[in-house]
């Protein structure tokens, strides 16, 4: 972790920066401050100044954090709200970061997965390439009923 002891001016400073790189959660914050060697009342108030100075704002950490893990690494809802409970975010801020997440676009990368990963398994057998379709998407974090319409729609696409 972090050796020096910091002032509660100099962590302030340091997390200003922190912050204002990338979106952060409340989390996250707290245990740098606690790295840096400060007290628990030196650490509630540094974050209440980052709130109030609109540094540290959950909800748009969540939001963003939702969108980026959905655009970029395509991962579904389920382990998108994983990762942001593994960080300690708010039910709140999680569920507003999940409603974020435009349906249609979330459906078409669904889909584009699932055909993808179907035509690669051509080989395999029927039972198998499904099995190993529906795991692909489980582990993405996909929920289990949309995987299961999307699968049907595309075996009776390439029947």
């Amino acid at each position: 972790m972090y050796q020096q002891k910091l002032t509660p001016q100099q962590a302030f400073q340091k997390l200003k920066h922190y912050c204002a790189y990338q979106e952060r959660s409340h989390y996250e914050v707290k245990e740098k401050l606690y790295a840096f060697g400060l007290l628990k009342t030196e650490v509630e108030k540094i974050l209440s100044q980052l709130i109030e100075e609109d540094y540290l704002n959950e909800e748009r950490f969540a939001i963003q954090f939702a969108g980026g893990k959905f655009r970029l690494k395509q991962w579904g809802r389920i382990k998108i709200k994983f990762e942001l409970q593994q960080k300690k975010v708010s039910t709140y801020n999680i569920n507003k970061a999940l409603k974020s997440i435009d349906e249609d676009a979330y459906l078409k990368t669904l889909k584009k997965l699932a055909t993808t990963k179907w035509n690669l398994l051509k080989k395999e057998q029927y039972l198998n390439r499904m099995a190993k379709t529906n795991n692909y998407l489980l582990q993405k974090g996909f929920e289990p009923a949309l995987i299961n319409k999307i699968i049907s729609d595309i075996r009776i696409e390439n029947k």
